[in-house]
């Protein structure tokens, strides 16, 4: 296949896609076309059905799509001119070729977060950060997910890929200022926007679900940690007032 990025005007192109948005609409002559939005791992283009009816659309947003058409250009930006379209199969493709990716090792920063857990001494914070990070099934789903549906580090890993890099900052500061209380700031970073694992569906939808758009990550996040340390005996409560603190304030906004 040829990626999105690589295409030029003029250029003439027949291969799979993500349909990563499918509407509806009408010319000013009143004609009925389709616009669609294509997506692969270096991005996103738009795309026109000018005559949906001859073409026997048989296809949703989020399928995968094999397309024939033109590459044109509109208003400054690329647009493809769609004249064949089907719904692809599964084995047709590789879902890897259609998300976005961080660039660095999922593995390893899996196993740096991990490592630092084990520096953290107070064991009530060890052992509710080890309760969710060394779960096989919560690590897979934080670090498949982003951080964001597009302000930053929006692809697959970058919510874990921006946790790692607080969780560094947060112990680099605590080297440097010693009246620091590590063990909470490097849990609290840890914690900071577990909320977005519910907040954000999976790919390829990466949207706002139900709850992320009426609570939002910081509240579905500290719930997510309360009900936790509800769940752990003689968990001290100046501690899980300190560290919900965290979590609602992170964002700095008087109202948490």
């Amino acid at each position: 296949m040829r990626f999105l990025n690589e295409l030029h005007e003029g250029d003439r192109i027949s291969g799979i896609y993500l349909c990563k948005q499918k509407q509806p609409a009408v010319t000013k002559n009143g004609k009925p076309y389709e616009n669609i939005i294509l997506q692969d791992k270096t991005g996103m283009m738009d795309g026109k059905i000018w005559d949906p009816n001859s073409l026997g659309i048989d296809f949703d947003a989020l399928d995968y799509i094999e397309v024939m058409g033109d590459v044109t250009s509109f208003a400054g930006a690329m647009q493809l001119n769609i004249k064949r379209v089907r719904k692809a199969g599964e084995g047709e493709y590789n879902p890897a070729d259609y998300l976005p990716v961080t660039t660095k090792d999922i593995p390893a920063m899996q196993h740096e977060l991990i490592q630092y857990i084990t520096t953290i001494k107070n064991e009530y914070l060890r052992k509710l950060a080890s309760g969710y990070f060394n779960d096989p099934e919560f690590m897979k789903t934080f670090s498949f997910h982003s951080a964001a549906k597009s302000v930053h580090h929006g692809f697959v890993g970058g919510l874990l890929e921006h946790t790692l890099s607080v969780v560094k900052m947060c112990d680099y500061f605590s080297k440097q200022y010693p009246l620091i209380n590590r063990d909470l700031l490097l849990t609290a970073a840890m914690f900071h926007d577990i909320g977005k694992t519910k907040e954000l569906s999976a790919f390829p939808a990466n949207d706002y679900t139900d709850d992320g758009q009426l609570l939002g990550h910081i509240i579905i996040g500290s719930q997510m940690v309360k009900e936790r340390i509800d769940a752990m005996p003689g968990f001290p409560k100046k501690l899980e007032s300190e560290l919900i603190h965290c979590i609602l304030a992170h964002h700095g906004e008087l109202e948490y």
